[in-house]
């Protein structure tokens, strides 16, 4: 059984990892990075990458799949930003 705390981080996890979708569709679609921060996106790829850790060891689904997601699409726009000239 789920508590209502794993519910709450769920939700939460949702909720700012989603918030990553509509950066990578619009550099997908515009091309255009010229607005993203080479150095910000390294950065925080590598703290999602440790909280992914953290919850692993913690065994939280909740930081697990949230963190995993989020490695994923922030790593998309890291990746953009880097294949993709700047305008």
């Amino acid at each position: 059984m789920i508590s209502l705390i794993e519910y709450i981080g769920i939700t939460a996890g949702m909720l700012t990892t989603l918030s990553f979708l509509p950066q990578v569709i619009k550099i997908w679609r515009t091309r255009d990075v010229s607005s993203i921060s080479l150095l910000m996106y390294s950065f925080f790829c590598v703290g999602v990458f440790l909280w992914l850790v953290y919850g692993v060891a913690m065994s939280s689904f909740s930081l697990i799949a949230a963190n995993a997601i989020t490695l994923f699409l922030a790593g998309c726009v890291l990746f953009l930003k880097i294949i993709i000239k700047d305008k």
